[in-house]
């Protein structure tokens, strides 16, 4: 179990996947949103959470003020539990605020996606290779609002992502083994 640390939906647990991903420590995400939030990056952001695992990211923005969140996951299994956890902060927020539950691969997705998205989390799973993700941040690029701000989070073993045209990298921090690194629209 994981929960939603803060926001509307604070303290609200979240049901992970029983294999096949690895959620984002409460002490990342804590850090993570107090520089997001620093930024006021997450007020009325339209959300993309690709590779969403138990959807904890974009749920998580969500519950601190984002407007919606498209939370996409390919597994058969975890694309039902990002459902179930979608529809309990969707009840826990209330309001106007948007929840979509994709049960898709990251390029799929991104090939019918109608952006603009403000904020994007990329937490891919280890065997996603870096040719792969810089072909899919290549695919997200076009999808992005002016300013919008895309995390990558990745093995604290893996190199920095080769970034597209279009984005420029912005900041980077290593959490014990979790890396993230920040980029932001190029003007």
């Amino acid at each position: 179990m994981t929960r939603i640390i803060a926001g509307r939906a604070g303290s609200l647990m979240l049901d992970v996947p029983d294999a096949g991903t690895r959620p984002t420590s409460d002490r990342v995400r804590e850090s993570l949103f107090g520089a997001l939030e620093s930024a006021d990056a997450l007020r009325g952001a339209v959300v993309l959470d690709l590779y969403a695992g138990s959807g904890a990211l974009g749920l998580e923005a969500v519950s601190r003020g984002a407007a919606s969140a498209d939370l996409v996951e390919k597994s058969p299994r975890a694309a039902a539990v990002v459902q179930r956890n979608a529809a309990r902060v969707a009840k826990a927020v209330g309001g106007d605020v948007v929840i979509r539950a994709h049960r898709s691969s990251a390029d799929a997705f991104l090939r019918s996606a109608r952006g603009p998205f403000d904020l994007v989390f990329l937490d891919p799973p280890y065997d996603v290779g870096e040719t792969e993700l810089s072909s899919t941040l290549a695919m997200l690029v076009p999808l992005l609002s002016p300013g919008a701000a895309v995390v990558i989070e990745r093995a604290g073993r893996s190199p920095e992502p080769e970034l597209p045209e279009g984005l420029i990298a912005t900041r980077s921090k290593r959490y014990g083994d979790t890396a993230m690194w920040w980029a932001t629209t190029a003007d």
